[in-house]
């Protein structure tokens, strides 16, 4: 489990350092003209749209043959990919050509990414203690934001470390290559790992289904709609209550883009410290409190907080990015052991690929695209808030009306079967 879990450091380290070396691939691989950076960015955004993809492809994998077998393979496939980026010709040396890899290689990373997240999510589940099930399961997120940091940390410092000209002409390599190393490093540590018990469980009683996406469509559509409900609130209070403020400081000019920056490094850290805490106290007051709690939160606090930031200084945006933080980091926290909960062993990898996976894509990567083109055309500073509020008052409803899925003993001394 404790491999798992870091696991989902090398995951985003590898999936996030893209983004944080942009400016020197539109230069070694892209040539460095007019769009060159345009079109790193858009080949992000291309390969964004291959999560779905490879979780339901993993996820039937998994559901078949066992979540070890999965995890296994998604990072194998993620190790070959960093390598490949870290060995990539440039334009110098084959022209467009270059750019036309990296792309095909970032589409075959989101496509692991897609498949090892979700896995890893149900592996964790399904080995924890049934008490402890939220603050384990959580883990998977603030693991998450360990990678990111780690990314722009070894990025930084592999630019500090060298002149331009050293960096553009072998020094950008080194970043993907270390990327290469972790994911090779975890791809050994995972072939000592157990099978999942539940999965074990399946096996022996016959009970593993020949058609994974099938069944969970046939028998757990219910699970699939909650967790595209959840997820979607998630997916959002993420993308733009946290990664996209960086932009939004800087666009409306509150403050400085160093120090928006370095707010979002301390955002970062606000994540890591909060999931485990609200995951912890999913597992002693149950999962639907908490999931109403962080919701009603969401539909009323980032329309003020945005308005806060966008009032002009360093106070105002350091106090609004770290209370949006903190509300990203719990829907995660508590996002993740719900989302799983709401399908039985039996395919749910394909459940929450279905579900979870499918709401990432939609409010996930194209939100700060749409909070910037929305703050531009009505000029008012808190439309990115609006747009949170919206989604979590859309889905009040359904959580008001979840099944509890957290066990019982834990918080009301009666037993409860998960």
């Amino acid at each position: 489990m404790l491999i798992a879990g870091l696991s989902t450091v090398v995951e985003w380290y590898d999936f996030t350092l893209y983004l944080y070396v942009a400016t020197i691939l539109s230069r070694v691989v892209f040539g460095g003209g007019a769009g060159s950076l345009a079109a790193v960015l858009a080949g992000f955004a291309v390969s964004y749209l291959m999560r779905p993809l490879g979780a339901l492809a993993m996820g039937h994998y998994g559901d078949r043959h066992g979540r070890r077998r999965a995890m296994l393979l998604s990072m194998a496939v993620m190790s070959v990919a960093m390598l490949g980026c870290g060995l990539l010709p440039t334009y110098a040396a084959i022209g467009p050509a270059a750019g036309l890899i990296l792309l095909a290689l970032r589409c075959v990373m989101a496509f692991a990414v897609g498949g090892e997240y979700t896995g890893v999510v149900a592996y964790l589940l399904e080995g924890a203690a049934p008490g402890r099930r939220g603050l384990i399961t959580s883990c998977a997120s603030a693991a998450s934001e360990v990678g990111a940091l780690l990314a722009v940390g070894v990025a930084a410092a592999t630019a500090w470390a060298m002149p331009a000209a050293t960096l553009d002409a072998w020094g950008w390599r080194i970043p993907f290559l270390v990327g290469a190393a972790l994911a090779g490093g975890v791809l050994l540590a995972r072939a000592a790992m157990d099978e999942s018990p539940e999965f074990e469980r399946q096996r022996a009683a016959g009970t593993v289904p020949k058609a994974p996406l099938r069944h969970a469509v046939t028998h757990q559509r219910a699970g699939i709609a909650r967790g595209f409900a959840i997820s979607a609130l998630g997916s959002i209070s993420y993308y733009v209550g946290i990664t996209y403020v960086p932009a939004f400081l800087a666009s409306v000019g509150a403050v400085g883009e160093g120090t928006a920056l370095t707010l979002s490094t301390v955002a970062a850290i606000v994540v890591i410290a909060v999931t485990p805490l609200v995951g912890a106290l999913s597992d002693r007051i149950g999962r639907r409190p908490v999931l109403i709690g962080v919701a009603a939160a969401c539909a009323a606090g980032p329309i003020t907080l945005f308005s806060l930031m966008a009032s002009g200084g360093m106070w105002p945006a350091l106090i609004g990015a770290v209370l949006l933080a903190g509300l990203g980091g719990a829907v995660s926290a508590v996002g993740a052991v719900a989302t799983a909960e709401q399908f039985s062993g039996e395919a749910r990898l394909s459940g929450l690929a279905l579900g979870v996976t499918s709401a990432t894509a939609v409010f996930g990567g194209l939100t700060p695209l749409a909070a910037q083109m929305l703050l531009e055309a009505s000029g008012w500073p808190a439309v990115p808030g609006a747009m949170i509020a919206v989604v979590a008052i859309a889905i009040l409803p359904v959580l008001w009306r979840i099944p509890e899925t957290a066990p019982r003993e834990r918080w009301t001394g009666r037993s409860q079967p998960i």
